[in-house]
Protein backbone atom coordinates (compact mmCIF):
# COMPACT_ATOMS: atom_id res chain seq x y z
CA UNK A 1 0.00 0.00 0.00
CA UNK A 2 1.37 3.41 -0.96
CA UNK A 3 0.69 6.01 1.68
CA UNK A 4 0.08 9.62 0.80
CA UNK A 5 0.62 12.77 2.78
CA UNK A 6 -2.54 13.85 4.61
CA UNK A 7 -2.77 17.63 4.77
CA UNK A 8 -6.09 19.37 5.10
CA UNK A 9 -7.48 22.03 2.82
CA UNK A 10 -8.22 25.41 4.35
CA UNK A 11 -11.75 25.38 5.71
CA UNK A 12 -14.07 27.93 7.19
CA UNK A 13 -13.23 29.50 10.54
CA UNK A 14 -15.24 29.11 13.71
CA UNK A 15 -18.23 31.49 13.54
CA UNK A 16 -17.71 34.83 15.25
CA UNK A 17 -19.29 34.93 18.70
CA UNK A 18 -20.13 37.76 21.02
CA UNK A 19 -17.14 39.32 22.76
CA UNK A 20 -18.63 38.63 26.20
CA UNK A 21 -18.53 34.88 25.49
CA UNK A 22 -14.84 34.82 24.63
CA UNK A 23 -11.83 35.04 26.94
CA UNK A 24 -8.53 36.58 26.04
CA UNK A 25 -5.98 33.83 25.39
CA UNK A 26 -2.32 34.06 26.43
CA UNK A 27 -0.49 30.94 25.29
CA UNK A 28 3.10 30.70 26.56
CA UNK A 29 5.21 27.93 25.00
CA UNK A 30 8.58 27.20 26.59
CA UNK A 31 11.40 25.51 24.67
CA UNK A 32 13.15 22.36 26.00
CA UNK A 33 11.80 22.87 29.53
CA UNK A 34 11.69 19.50 31.26
CA UNK A 35 8.97 18.23 33.58
CA UNK A 36 11.30 18.29 36.58
CA UNK A 37 12.60 21.76 35.67
CA UNK A 38 9.42 23.25 37.17
CA UNK A 39 9.43 22.88 40.94
CA UNK A 40 5.70 22.29 41.39
CA UNK A 41 5.79 19.50 38.81
CA UNK A 42 8.93 17.95 40.26
CA UNK A 43 7.35 18.09 43.70
CA UNK A 44 4.17 16.46 42.42
CA UNK A 45 6.25 13.50 41.23
CA UNK A 46 8.61 13.14 44.16
CA UNK A 47 7.04 14.89 47.13
CA UNK A 48 10.19 16.98 47.61
CA UNK A 49 9.82 20.51 48.97
CA UNK A 50 10.31 23.15 46.21
CA UNK A 51 12.17 25.28 48.77
CA UNK A 52 14.94 22.65 48.76
CA UNK A 53 15.32 22.58 44.97
CA UNK A 54 18.04 24.19 42.87
CA UNK A 55 15.81 25.72 40.21
CA UNK A 56 13.45 28.57 41.09
CA UNK A 57 9.99 28.73 39.48
CA UNK A 58 7.75 30.61 41.96
CA UNK A 59 5.59 32.23 39.28
CA UNK A 60 4.86 29.06 37.32
CA UNK A 61 4.22 27.37 40.66
CA UNK A 62 1.73 30.12 41.50
CA UNK A 63 0.10 29.66 38.11
CA UNK A 64 -0.25 25.99 39.02
CA UNK A 65 -1.96 26.90 42.32
CA UNK A 66 -4.28 29.35 40.55
CA UNK A 67 -5.28 26.97 37.77
CA UNK A 68 -5.41 23.33 36.73
CA UNK A 69 -2.11 21.50 36.28
CA UNK A 70 -1.85 18.32 34.21
CA UNK A 71 0.42 15.61 35.53
CA UNK A 72 0.33 13.62 32.27
CA UNK A 73 0.48 16.13 29.42
CA UNK A 74 2.13 14.83 26.26
CA UNK A 75 3.88 16.46 23.34
CA UNK A 76 6.24 15.24 20.61
CA UNK A 77 9.90 14.49 21.45
CA UNK A 78 11.14 17.45 19.33
CA UNK A 79 10.04 21.06 19.02
CA UNK A 80 8.89 21.51 15.40
CA UNK A 81 6.57 18.47 15.48
CA UNK A 82 5.06 19.72 18.74
CA UNK A 83 4.57 23.20 17.28
CA UNK A 84 2.90 21.75 14.18
CA UNK A 85 0.64 19.59 16.37
CA UNK A 86 -0.30 22.51 18.63
CA UNK A 87 -1.12 24.88 15.79
CA UNK A 88 -3.17 22.44 13.72
CA UNK A 89 -4.63 20.00 16.26
CA UNK A 90 -3.29 17.23 13.99
CA UNK A 91 -0.63 14.69 14.90
CA UNK A 92 2.56 16.08 13.38
CA UNK A 93 3.55 12.81 11.71
CA UNK A 94 0.36 12.94 9.64
CA UNK A 95 1.47 16.33 8.36
CA UNK A 96 5.03 15.14 7.69
CA UNK A 97 6.70 16.97 10.59
CA UNK A 98 8.80 14.19 12.09
CA UNK A 99 11.72 16.14 13.56
CA UNK A 100 13.24 19.57 14.16
CA UNK A 101 16.11 20.61 11.91
CA UNK A 102 18.98 23.10 12.16
CA UNK A 103 19.15 25.95 9.64
CA UNK A 104 21.77 24.13 7.51
CA UNK A 105 19.22 21.50 6.45
CA UNK A 106 18.07 22.09 2.89
CA UNK A 107 14.82 21.28 1.12
CA UNK A 108 14.08 20.82 -2.56
CA UNK A 109 12.43 24.24 -2.53
CA UNK A 110 15.36 26.02 -0.88
CA UNK A 111 17.85 24.56 -3.36
CA UNK A 112 15.69 25.13 -6.43
CA UNK A 113 15.62 21.36 -7.05
CA UNK A 114 12.67 19.47 -8.51
CA UNK A 115 11.60 16.97 -5.85
CA UNK A 116 11.53 13.26 -6.74
CA UNK A 117 8.20 11.60 -7.36
CA UNK A 118 6.16 11.47 -4.17
CA UNK A 119 8.13 14.23 -2.43
CA UNK A 120 7.09 17.82 -1.69
CA UNK A 121 9.18 20.91 -2.40
CA UNK A 122 9.54 21.60 1.33
CA UNK A 123 10.51 18.06 2.25
CA UNK A 124 14.02 17.92 3.64
CA UNK A 125 16.85 16.53 1.57
CA UNK A 126 18.78 13.87 3.46
CA UNK A 127 19.92 14.89 6.91
CA UNK A 128 21.15 13.06 9.96
CA UNK A 129 23.38 13.21 13.00
CA UNK A 130 27.06 12.33 12.79
CA UNK A 131 26.93 8.78 14.14
CA UNK A 132 29.76 6.24 13.92
CA UNK A 133 27.82 3.12 14.93
CA UNK A 134 26.33 0.87 12.21
CA UNK A 135 22.84 1.85 11.12
CA UNK A 136 20.50 -0.81 9.80
CA UNK A 137 17.98 1.85 8.82
CA UNK A 138 18.01 5.02 6.79
CA UNK A 139 16.30 8.06 8.28
CA UNK A 140 12.84 9.03 7.20
CA UNK A 141 12.29 12.47 5.77
CA UNK A 142 10.56 15.46 7.35
CA UNK A 143 8.57 18.43 6.16
CA UNK A 144 10.18 21.81 6.86
CA UNK A 145 7.34 24.25 6.13
CA UNK A 146 3.78 24.08 7.43
CA UNK A 147 1.63 24.28 4.25
CA UNK A 148 -0.19 27.52 3.48
CA UNK A 149 -1.76 26.66 0.13
CA UNK A 150 1.02 27.99 -2.08
CA UNK A 151 2.20 26.41 -5.29
CA UNK A 152 5.28 25.05 -3.54
CA UNK A 153 2.93 23.25 -1.12
CA UNK A 154 1.30 21.42 -3.99
CA UNK A 155 -1.93 23.22 -3.12
CA UNK A 156 -1.92 21.76 0.39
CA UNK A 157 -2.99 23.89 3.32
CA UNK A 158 -3.72 23.59 7.01
CA UNK A 159 -6.00 25.51 9.32
CA UNK A 160 -4.32 26.83 12.46
CA UNK A 161 -6.06 27.75 15.69
CA UNK A 162 -5.30 31.39 14.86
CA UNK A 163 -7.25 31.11 11.62
CA UNK A 164 -10.07 29.29 13.40
CA UNK A 165 -10.56 31.83 16.20
CA UNK A 166 -12.41 34.44 14.18
CA UNK A 167 -13.11 37.73 15.94
CA UNK A 168 -9.84 37.72 17.89
CA UNK A 169 -6.82 39.94 17.46
CA UNK A 170 -4.23 37.22 16.96
CA UNK A 171 -0.54 37.95 17.48
CA UNK A 172 2.63 35.87 17.38
CA UNK A 173 5.87 36.52 19.22
CA UNK A 174 9.10 34.51 19.35
CA UNK A 175 10.20 31.17 17.93
CA UNK A 176 8.45 29.91 14.77
CA UNK A 177 10.52 27.02 13.31
CA UNK A 178 7.74 25.90 10.97
CA UNK A 179 8.56 27.93 7.88
CA UNK A 180 11.24 26.04 5.98
CA UNK A 181 13.96 28.16 7.59
CA UNK A 182 12.69 31.46 6.28
CA UNK A 183 10.83 30.33 3.17
CA UNK A 184 8.65 33.07 1.70
CA UNK A 185 4.95 32.55 2.35
CA UNK A 186 5.30 30.17 5.30
CA UNK A 187 5.73 32.47 8.27
CA UNK A 188 3.35 33.52 11.11
CA UNK A 189 1.45 36.08 9.02
CA UNK A 190 0.71 33.32 6.50
CA UNK A 191 -0.92 31.24 9.25
CA UNK A 192 -3.33 33.80 10.66
CA UNK A 193 -1.09 35.82 12.99
CA UNK A 194 -0.13 39.44 13.30
CA UNK A 195 3.66 39.34 13.53
CA UNK A 196 5.14 41.21 16.49
CA UNK A 197 8.62 39.68 16.26
CA UNK A 198 9.66 36.22 15.12
CA UNK A 199 12.59 34.06 14.10
CA UNK A 200 12.20 30.92 11.97
CA UNK A 201 14.91 28.81 13.55
CA UNK A 202 15.36 26.23 16.25
CA UNK A 203 17.62 28.40 18.38
CA UNK A 204 18.62 32.01 18.86
CA UNK A 205 21.31 33.90 20.74
CA UNK A 206 19.98 35.49 23.92
CA UNK A 207 22.22 38.53 23.54
CA UNK A 208 22.78 40.53 20.33
CA UNK A 209 20.14 38.64 18.38
CA UNK A 210 18.44 41.46 16.45
CA UNK A 211 20.77 41.49 13.44
CA UNK A 212 20.37 37.74 12.98
CA UNK A 213 16.57 37.94 13.22
CA UNK A 214 16.47 40.63 10.52
CA UNK A 215 18.73 38.70 8.17
CA UNK A 216 17.36 38.02 4.71
CA UNK A 217 20.56 37.01 2.89
CA UNK A 218 20.98 33.33 2.09
CA UNK A 219 23.48 31.46 4.23
CA UNK A 220 24.79 29.74 1.09
CA UNK A 221 23.74 31.60 -2.08
CA UNK A 222 25.41 28.96 -4.23
CA UNK A 223 22.91 26.42 -2.94
CA UNK A 224 19.93 28.25 -1.44
CA UNK A 225 17.50 29.64 -4.00
CA UNK A 226 14.67 32.14 -3.68
CA UNK A 227 13.79 34.51 -0.88
CA UNK A 228 14.62 33.44 2.67
CA UNK A 229 13.74 35.91 5.40
CA UNK A 230 14.83 34.35 8.66
CA UNK A 231 12.70 36.57 10.86
CA UNK A 232 11.82 40.06 11.96
CA UNK A 233 13.10 41.58 15.19
CA UNK A 234 10.23 44.09 15.18
CA UNK A 235 10.12 47.07 17.49
CA UNK A 236 12.67 46.69 20.31
CA UNK A 237 11.25 45.70 23.64
CA UNK A 238 13.88 47.60 25.59
CA UNK A 239 15.88 44.78 27.20
CA UNK A 240 19.24 43.34 26.18
CA UNK A 241 18.32 39.78 27.15
CA UNK A 242 16.00 38.00 24.69
CA UNK A 243 13.61 36.44 27.23
CA UNK A 244 13.13 39.84 28.89
CA UNK A 245 12.77 41.60 25.56
CA UNK A 246 10.04 39.23 24.36
CA UNK A 247 8.26 39.76 27.68
CA UNK A 248 8.52 43.54 27.23
CA UNK A 249 6.83 43.22 23.86
CA UNK A 250 4.14 40.89 25.16
CA UNK A 251 3.39 43.35 27.96
CA UNK A 252 3.27 46.23 25.49
CA UNK A 253 0.96 44.34 23.13
CA UNK A 254 -1.51 43.46 25.90
CA UNK A 255 -1.56 47.01 27.30
CA UNK A 256 -1.91 48.72 23.91
CA UNK A 257 -4.61 46.34 22.80
CA UNK A 258 -6.57 46.79 26.02
CA UNK A 259 -6.33 50.56 25.71
CA UNK A 260 -7.46 50.70 22.09
CA UNK A 261 -9.77 47.68 21.74
CA UNK A 262 -10.94 46.53 25.17
CA UNK A 263 -14.07 44.90 23.74
CA UNK A 264 -12.13 42.69 21.31
CA UNK A 265 -10.51 39.59 22.79
CA UNK A 266 -6.86 38.97 22.02
CA UNK A 267 -4.91 35.80 21.33
CA UNK A 268 -1.18 36.16 22.04
CA UNK A 269 0.96 33.14 21.20
CA UNK A 270 4.28 33.77 22.95
CA UNK A 271 6.93 31.21 21.98
CA UNK A 272 10.02 31.72 24.11
CA UNK A 273 13.41 30.44 23.00
CA UNK A 274 14.18 29.75 26.66
CA UNK A 275 15.52 27.38 27.77
CA UNK A 276 16.92 26.05 24.49
CA UNK A 277 20.66 26.24 23.90
CA UNK A 278 22.85 28.26 23.55
CA UNK A 279 23.13 28.47 27.32
CA UNK A 280 23.21 32.21 27.94
CA UNK A 281 21.87 34.08 30.94
CA UNK A 282 22.24 37.34 32.81
CA UNK A 283 25.52 37.37 34.79
CA UNK A 284 23.93 38.34 38.11
CA UNK A 285 21.51 35.42 37.88
CA UNK A 286 24.33 33.01 37.05
CA UNK A 287 26.26 34.18 40.11
CA UNK A 288 23.17 33.64 42.25
CA UNK A 289 22.95 29.97 41.28
CA UNK A 290 26.68 29.26 41.30
CA UNK A 291 26.72 29.71 45.07
CA UNK A 292 23.30 28.27 45.90
CA UNK A 293 23.53 25.47 48.51
CA UNK A 294 21.04 23.28 46.61
CA UNK A 295 23.32 23.08 43.56
CA UNK A 296 23.56 19.46 42.45
CA UNK A 297 20.30 18.33 44.04
CA UNK A 298 18.14 16.11 41.79
CA UNK A 299 20.90 16.21 39.18
CA UNK A 300 20.43 19.95 38.64
CA UNK A 301 23.76 21.77 38.77
CA UNK A 302 24.08 24.05 35.72
CA UNK A 303 23.95 27.63 37.04
CA UNK A 304 23.47 29.17 33.58
CA UNK A 305 20.55 26.88 32.80
CA UNK A 306 19.01 27.61 36.19
CA UNK A 307 19.34 31.33 35.46
CA UNK A 308 17.58 30.86 32.11
CA UNK A 309 14.71 29.10 33.88
CA UNK A 310 14.55 31.99 36.35
CA UNK A 311 14.14 34.51 33.51
CA UNK A 312 11.45 32.38 31.89
CA UNK A 313 9.63 32.14 35.22
CA UNK A 314 9.91 35.89 35.72
CA UNK A 315 8.36 36.38 32.28
CA UNK A 316 5.31 34.39 33.39
CA UNK A 317 5.10 36.45 36.59
CA UNK A 318 5.36 39.76 34.76
CA UNK A 319 2.57 38.90 32.37
CA UNK A 320 0.32 37.67 35.16
CA UNK A 321 0.94 41.02 36.88
CA UNK A 322 0.05 42.85 33.65
CA UNK A 323 -3.30 41.09 33.49
CA UNK A 324 -3.93 41.92 37.15
CA UNK A 325 -2.97 45.55 36.62
CA UNK A 326 -5.41 45.87 33.71
CA UNK A 327 -8.07 43.98 35.66
CA UNK A 328 -8.54 41.44 32.86
CA UNK A 329 -7.05 38.39 34.58
CA UNK A 330 -10.46 36.93 35.42
CA UNK A 331 -11.42 36.52 31.76
CA UNK A 332 -7.99 35.64 30.38
CA UNK A 333 -7.19 32.02 29.60
CA UNK A 334 -3.48 31.37 30.23
CA UNK A 335 -1.88 28.20 28.90
CA UNK A 336 1.69 27.34 29.85
CA UNK A 337 3.32 24.40 28.05
CA UNK A 338 6.77 23.11 27.08
CA UNK A 339 7.47 21.70 23.62
CA UNK A 340 9.45 18.61 24.72
CA UNK A 341 11.42 17.18 27.58
CA UNK A 342 14.69 18.54 28.90
CA UNK A 343 18.10 17.86 27.34
CA UNK A 344 19.22 15.21 29.79
CA UNK A 345 21.33 12.99 27.57
CA UNK A 346 24.94 12.35 26.63
CA UNK A 347 26.43 11.45 23.24
CA UNK A 348 29.45 9.45 22.10
CA UNK A 349 30.95 12.75 20.90
CA UNK A 350 31.10 14.12 24.45
CA UNK A 351 27.83 16.04 24.81
CA UNK A 352 26.93 16.42 28.49
CA UNK A 353 23.48 16.67 30.07
CA UNK A 354 22.07 20.16 30.54
CA UNK A 355 19.48 19.09 33.09
CA UNK A 356 17.90 15.96 34.54
CA UNK A 357 14.32 14.79 34.06
CA UNK A 358 14.56 12.23 36.87
CA UNK A 359 12.68 10.39 38.12
CA UNK A 360 11.20 10.33 34.60
CA UNK A 361 13.26 8.26 32.18
CA UNK A 362 15.07 9.79 29.21
CA UNK A 363 14.70 13.23 27.70
CA UNK A 364 14.38 15.24 24.51
CA UNK A 365 14.37 13.14 21.30
CA UNK A 366 13.18 10.05 23.20
CA UNK A 367 9.87 8.22 23.48
CA UNK A 368 10.36 7.69 27.20
CA UNK A 369 8.28 9.84 29.55
CA UNK A 370 11.16 12.26 30.10
CA UNK A 371 11.07 13.16 26.41
CA UNK A 372 7.34 13.55 25.84
CA UNK A 373 5.73 14.34 29.23
CA UNK A 374 5.93 18.06 30.01
CA UNK A 375 4.47 20.75 32.27
CA UNK A 376 1.01 21.99 31.26
CA UNK A 377 -0.99 24.51 33.29
CA UNK A 378 -4.27 26.20 32.38
CA UNK A 379 -5.60 29.20 34.31
CA UNK A 380 -8.83 31.08 33.68
CA UNK A 381 -10.25 32.37 36.99
CA UNK A 382 -13.74 32.94 35.61
CA UNK A 383 -14.08 29.37 34.39
CA UNK A 384 -11.26 26.95 35.25
CA UNK A 385 -10.86 25.04 38.49
CA UNK A 386 -8.05 26.36 40.68
CA UNK A 387 -5.50 24.42 42.71
CA UNK A 388 -6.31 21.15 40.93
CA UNK A 389 -3.97 18.45 39.66
CA UNK A 390 -5.56 16.53 36.79
CA UNK A 391 -4.11 13.04 36.24
CA UNK A 392 -6.02 12.42 32.99
CA UNK A 393 -3.54 11.97 30.09
CA UNK A 394 -3.88 14.80 27.58
CA UNK A 395 -2.07 15.74 24.37
CA UNK A 396 -0.92 18.98 22.80
CA UNK A 397 -3.36 18.44 19.90
CA UNK A 398 -6.14 18.93 22.47
CA UNK A 399 -5.43 22.65 22.79
CA UNK A 400 -6.91 23.65 19.41
CA UNK A 401 -10.40 22.25 20.12
CA UNK A 402 -10.13 23.49 23.71
CA UNK A 403 -9.58 27.04 22.46
CA UNK A 404 -12.59 26.62 20.19
CA UNK A 405 -14.82 25.55 23.07
CA UNK A 406 -13.45 28.20 25.43
CA UNK A 407 -14.30 30.86 22.85
CA UNK A 408 -17.86 29.60 22.55
CA UNK A 409 -17.49 27.42 19.47
CA UNK A 410 -18.47 23.80 18.89
CA UNK A 411 -15.36 21.63 19.35
CA UNK A 412 -16.94 18.43 18.02
CA UNK A 413 -18.07 20.13 14.83
CA UNK A 414 -14.59 21.62 14.41
CA UNK A 415 -12.90 18.26 15.02
CA UNK A 416 -15.06 16.58 12.40
CA UNK A 417 -14.79 19.39 9.87
CA UNK A 418 -11.04 19.79 10.14
CA UNK A 419 -10.12 16.19 10.94
CA UNK A 420 -8.39 17.06 14.21
CA UNK A 421 -6.72 14.42 16.34
CA UNK A 422 -7.22 16.26 19.62
CA UNK A 423 -10.34 16.75 21.69
CA UNK A 424 -11.42 19.56 23.96
CA UNK A 425 -10.28 19.21 27.56
CA UNK A 426 -12.75 21.82 28.83
CA UNK A 427 -14.72 19.15 30.75
CA UNK A 428 -11.54 18.59 32.78
CA UNK A 429 -11.12 22.31 33.37
CA UNK A 430 -14.59 23.77 33.83
CA UNK A 431 -15.37 24.33 37.51
CA UNK A 432 -19.07 24.35 36.66
CA UNK A 433 -18.83 21.17 34.61
CA UNK A 434 -18.41 17.46 35.22
CA UNK A 435 -14.91 16.08 34.61
CA UNK A 436 -16.25 12.51 34.68
CA UNK A 437 -17.91 13.00 31.29
CA UNK A 438 -14.49 13.32 29.62
CA UNK A 439 -13.58 10.21 27.67
CA UNK A 440 -10.47 9.82 25.54
CA UNK A 441 -11.58 8.62 22.13
CA UNK A 442 -8.27 7.60 20.56
CA UNK A 443 -4.85 6.33 21.67
CA UNK A 444 -1.85 8.64 21.55
CA UNK A 445 0.72 8.02 18.80
CA UNK A 446 4.31 9.19 18.39
CA UNK A 447 6.66 8.71 15.44
CA UNK A 448 10.34 9.68 15.20
CA UNK A 449 12.03 7.97 12.22
CA UNK A 450 15.63 9.05 12.86
CA UNK A 451 18.95 7.69 14.02
CA UNK A 452 20.15 10.37 16.42
CA UNK A 453 23.22 10.96 18.57
CA UNK A 454 21.65 10.99 22.08
CA UNK A 455 22.41 7.76 23.89
CA UNK A 456 19.53 5.50 24.82
CA UNK A 457 19.50 5.18 28.63
CA UNK A 458 18.99 1.41 28.30
CA UNK A 459 21.87 0.45 25.99
CA UNK A 460 24.08 3.59 26.02
CA UNK A 461 24.18 3.65 22.20
CA UNK A 462 22.80 6.25 19.74
CA UNK A 463 19.04 6.15 19.39
CA UNK A 464 17.53 4.33 16.44
CA UNK A 465 14.14 5.21 14.88
CA UNK A 466 11.26 4.79 17.34
CA UNK A 467 7.48 4.99 17.34
CA UNK A 468 5.11 4.61 20.26
CA UNK A 469 1.48 4.22 21.30
CA UNK A 470 -0.23 4.85 24.61
CA UNK A 471 -3.63 3.22 24.98
CA UNK A 472 -5.20 3.54 28.40
CA UNK A 473 -2.45 2.97 30.94
CA UNK A 474 -0.29 0.86 28.61
CA UNK A 475 2.47 2.32 26.49
CA UNK A 476 4.40 0.43 23.82
CA UNK A 477 7.66 1.76 22.37
CA UNK A 478 8.64 0.24 19.03
CA UNK A 479 12.35 0.38 18.27
CA UNK A 480 12.55 -0.06 14.50
CA UNK A 481 15.93 -1.74 14.99
CA UNK A 482 13.96 -4.69 16.34
CA UNK A 483 12.77 -4.21 19.92
CA UNK A 484 9.54 -3.68 21.82
CA UNK A 485 9.18 -2.16 25.29
CA UNK A 486 5.89 -2.25 27.15
CA UNK A 487 5.11 -0.23 30.27
CA UNK A 488 2.13 0.24 32.55
CA UNK A 489 2.45 4.01 32.97
CA UNK A 490 -0.14 4.22 35.76
CA UNK A 491 1.82 1.76 37.92
CA UNK A 492 5.29 2.43 36.51
CA UNK A 493 5.56 6.08 35.37
CA UNK A 494 9.35 5.90 35.55
CA UNK A 495 9.45 2.99 33.06
CA UNK A 496 11.60 0.66 35.12
CA UNK A 497 9.76 -2.60 34.36
CA UNK A 498 9.48 -3.72 30.74
CA UNK A 499 6.43 -5.99 30.40
CA UNK A 500 6.93 -6.98 26.74
CA UNK A 501 8.06 -10.54 27.59
CA UNK A 502 5.44 -10.95 30.34
CA UNK A 503 2.54 -9.76 28.18
CA UNK A 504 3.52 -10.78 24.61
CA UNK A 505 -0.04 -10.83 23.29
CA UNK A 506 -0.71 -7.29 24.50
CA UNK A 507 2.62 -6.10 23.10
CA UNK A 508 1.82 -7.61 19.69
CA UNK A 509 -1.70 -6.17 19.72
CA UNK A 510 -0.43 -2.65 20.44
CA UNK A 511 2.36 -3.12 17.88
CA UNK A 512 -0.21 -3.95 15.23
CA UNK A 513 -2.43 -1.00 16.18
CA UNK A 514 0.56 1.36 16.08
CA UNK A 515 1.70 0.15 12.67
CA UNK A 516 -1.83 0.15 11.28
CA UNK A 517 -1.97 3.84 12.24
CA UNK A 518 1.43 4.52 10.66
CA UNK A 519 0.45 2.78 7.43
CA UNK A 520 -2.86 4.62 7.24
CA UNK A 521 -1.75 8.08 8.34
CA UNK A 522 1.99 8.55 7.69
CA UNK A 523 3.51 8.77 4.23
CA UNK A 524 6.14 6.06 3.65
CA UNK A 525 8.83 8.68 2.94
CA UNK A 526 8.45 9.80 6.56
CA UNK A 527 9.26 6.28 7.82
CA UNK A 528 12.66 4.54 8.01
CA UNK A 529 13.95 2.51 5.08
CA UNK A 530 16.31 -0.45 5.05
CA UNK A 531 19.95 0.57 4.63
CA UNK A 532 21.33 -1.38 1.62
CA UNK A 533 24.89 -0.82 2.92
CA UNK A 534 24.26 -2.24 6.38
CA UNK A 535 26.54 -5.11 7.38
CA UNK A 536 25.01 -7.21 10.18
CA UNK A 537 28.44 -8.64 10.96
CA UNK A 538 29.62 -5.18 11.98
CA UNK A 539 26.72 -4.63 14.40
CA UNK A 540 27.82 -3.72 17.94
CA UNK A 541 24.37 -3.79 19.52
CA UNK A 542 23.42 -6.80 21.62
CA UNK A 543 20.02 -6.70 19.94
CA UNK A 544 20.41 -7.91 16.34
CA UNK A 545 18.50 -6.03 13.68
CA UNK A 546 15.10 -7.59 13.04
CA UNK A 547 12.36 -6.28 10.79
CA UNK A 548 9.54 -6.74 13.30
CA UNK A 549 6.97 -5.46 10.81
CA UNK A 550 7.69 -8.35 8.49
CA UNK A 551 8.10 -10.84 11.33
CA UNK A 552 4.94 -9.98 13.28
CA UNK A 553 2.66 -8.47 10.63
CA UNK A 554 3.55 -10.49 7.55
CA UNK A 555 5.76 -10.15 4.47
CA UNK A 556 3.52 -7.51 2.90
CA UNK A 557 4.24 -5.16 5.84
CA UNK A 558 8.05 -5.20 5.78
CA UNK A 559 10.06 -1.99 6.21
CA UNK A 560 10.43 -0.50 2.75
CA UNK A 561 10.79 2.62 0.65
CA UNK A 562 8.91 3.76 -2.43
CA UNK A 563 10.31 3.09 -5.88
CA UNK A 564 12.84 5.76 -6.84
CA UNK A 565 13.31 6.87 -3.21
CA UNK A 566 16.27 9.31 -3.13
CA UNK A 567 17.51 7.68 0.07
CA UNK A 568 18.43 4.61 -1.98
CA UNK A 569 20.26 6.50 -4.73
CA UNK A 570 23.97 5.64 -5.15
Amino acid sequence: MIRRTFILPLLAAVPCLTAAARPNILFILADDLGYADVNSFASHLTGDDPADMFYETPNIDRLTKDGTAFSQAYVCPLCSPTRASVLTGINAARLGFTTATPHVVRSYASTGTTPPAGYLPHDAMFWGDDIDTPQALLNGSTLLALPTGRKDDGGRDVTTFAEALDGYRRAFLGKWHLGGHGADGHQPSDQGFEELAWFDSGASPFFRWRGLWNRSANTNPAVMKGRHTWGNAGEPGGSDYLTDDLTDRADRFIRNHHEKSPDTPFLLYLCHFAVHEPLEAKPADIRHFETKPAKGRNGHDNATYAAMIRSLDQSVGRLMATLDDLQIASNTLIVFLSDNGGVSWTTMKGKKPVTSNKPLKGGKAMMYEGGIRVPLVVRWPAKVRAGVWCDEPVHCTDLFPTFVEASGGNPEETIQRLGLDGQSIMPLLDKDGNASVFHREQPFFWHYPFNVAPLDPDNKLPLTPHSAIRKGDMKLIYDWHGGLRLYDIAKDPFETHDLADEKPDLAKSLFRELNDWIDAKVDVKYTPALNPDYDPAAEIRKLPFTDLRGKLLGPDRTIRAVAGDPRLAP
